[in-house]
């Protein structure tokens, strides 16, 4: 028991979780689901709207461009019966909160135990509301968003950045996300991963990752003393 114990502090813990948001704590903030109910509500073009919309999105979310620029493109190039700020403002309102997984974030925030960041996709904007909105400021501590940083998923290098700011080694850290693509990069990198389907089953997944570590340091440490084991009866049967 003692040797389990002086393993674990030399080999690494996970002591940082990573969030996607919308999927995961909240609803998704301007995917297809809801653009498709902007659409049917301000009855625009569905296909004249999806190609200028793909032509800036990765602008949008990168940060290159503000809402009212994306809107301007994708909406305001012409009249309309309804207005820019009547757009936002519905906009904003599409984004809900999942109670249950929040509460369980919150829950491993107030531990104290992990360092807790967002690894997400959003446009500046509607990041900021949702960050406000549903007080994300008290859950985590840093926000690695496509917007701020310049980078997507699933590119590897939003989640090497991650590492290289936290100062974390890979193993030491564990990614929550709802879409599988989203998760390769991190796993390729040594990330252990989470696909989350619901809070319940979130909360059980968190304790198998926190459970296969403390597994694998007491299987070491038992090695480890196997091998002190043969060393010694090795110095005891060597000539004097």
């Amino acid at each position: 028991m003692w040797r389990c114990k002086q393993w674990r502090n030399l080999l690494p813990q996970i002591s940082a979780i990573f969030w996607d948001v919308g999927g995961v704590l909240l609803t998704n903030a301007w995917d297809r689901e809801q653009r498709q109910r902007a659409l049917e509500h301000f009855k625009l073009d569905e296909a004249e709207f999806d190609d200028r919309h793909e032509m800036v999105i990765s602008s949008f979310e990168r940060g290159k461009i503000t809402l009212d620029e994306y809107l301007q493109r994708t909406v305001f190039y012409r009249k309309r019966p309804f207005t820019a700020a009547e757009f936002r403002e519905y906009m904003f309102s599409l984004s809900q909160l999942f109670p249950e997984v929040l509460e369980l974030a919150r829950g491993l925030a107030k531990s104290a135990k992990y360092l807790m960041g967002t690894i997400n996709n959003e446009s500046k904007e509607l990041n900021e509301y949702r960050i406000r909105k549903f007080g994300l400021r008290g859950i985590f501590t840093l926000f690695l968003s496509s917007c701020y940083v310049g980078l997507r998923k699933p590119e590897e290098g939003i989640y090497r950045l991650a590492l290289e700011v936290t100062q974390k080694m890979p193993e030491e850290c564990c990614f929550v996300d709802d879409r599988p693509l989203n998760l390769e990069a991190a796993e390729r990198l040594g990330m252990h991963t989470i696909r989350t389907e619901s809070a319940e089953q979130l909360r059980g997944e968190l304790q198998k990752v926190r459970d296969r570590g403390v597994a694998v340091r007491c299987q070491l440490s038992v090695v480890s003393s196997q091998l002190q084991a043969l060393v010694q009866n090795q110095d005891v049967s060597r000539p004097s």
